[in-house]
């Protein structure tokens, strides 16, 4: 009985992440059967809905209200919406900025259709909703309350990090850098969630970094080609320092900025803030 259940008579946290990827799964394989039968293709957006639909179903199954996982939709979800939508610019901003001025870089405007630009927006906003209804949603919620907060971000960090493992371009000093960068932005997605209670800043965050590192700056993202309202030119700079290809993920600068804006943030809210959730 303890192996399933609490002192108090509640499954324990851990079978409901099992639960959580069993409805995942089952969502997904009729999806995939579909797709194979039918010969269209899984988008990002379909992987956003089958993450929302099976964490829409995980919490009905534990009685709880869907707001638990994303927060309630009001004024404040909106602010912090915005303010992570600031900081996932700044995350950008701070390495492009840098390059420039060192003269490792210099950009030039170039055509970009609207629709373009549309549809990287729609991919990104899905990119953005679903990992982090995946990474910061059900599964870290129920892992911070089964073991502590740190337990549950090394653990989420490191599940973030092989799910991109295997991206493009990851070989060599890139792949160590651009590792580094996504172990640590998954931290500071959790930390967001823990500040807020919500998942509106960590997707706000991460659909703004991608989004102005490739479809403004122009540069590569997570290892994939991006068209961009601006065009990066490196000069004679080594893809260490600018990223290469990968993009400013797998950037020293890039890497830099990221620690200072995750340290800060940390030190920022109130410890009190980083409790377990139940």
């Amino acid at each position: 009985m303890k192996l399933f259940k609490t002192s108090a008579g509640h499954l324990r946290q851990i079978w409901w992440v099992v639960i959580f990827f069993l409805v995942l799964a089952a969502i997904t394989f009729p999806v995939i059967f579909l797709s194979q039968q039918y010969h269209w293709e899984i988008t990002v957006l379909h992987q956003a809905l089958i993450v929302l639909a099976a964490t829409f179903i995980s919490q009905l199954l534990r009685k709880k209200p869907f707001s638990e996982i994303a927060g309630t939709i009001n004024f404040t979800w909106v602010k912090n919406l915005l303010q992570g939508i600031l900081l996932g610019a700044l995350l950008m901003f701070l390495p492009a900025l840098i390059l420039y001025l060192g003269g490792w870089v210099r950009f030039e405007i170039q055509p970009i259709d609207a629709k373009v630009l549309l549809n990287a927006t729609v991919v990104f906003i899905s990119v953005a909703v679903a990992e982090e209804f995946l990474f910061r949603g059900f599964i870290f919620q129920r892992l911070t309350g089964s073991m502590g907060v740190w337990p549950a971000q090394l653990i989420i960090a490191a599940y973030f990090l092989l799910i991109h493992i295997n991206n493009p371009g990851m070989e060599g000093t890139i792949k160590l850098l651009a590792s580094a960068n996504i172990f640590t932005a998954s931290l500071l997605f959790g930390f967001a969630f823990l500040k807020t209670k919500s998942l509106a800043m960590p997707i706000g965050i991460h659909f703004m970094a991608n989004w102005m590192q490739g479809t403004l700056l122009g540069f590569g993202v997570s290892g994939n080609d991006e068209a961009g309202i601006l065009k990066p030119l490196f000069v004679q700079a080594p893809a260490w320092l600018t990223g290469g290809t990968f993009g400013l993920e797998a950037s020293l600068f890039g890497l830099v900025s990221l620690v200072i804006i995750t340290a800060a943030f940390y030190t920022w809210y109130p410890s009190k803030q980083l409790n377990s959730i139940n």
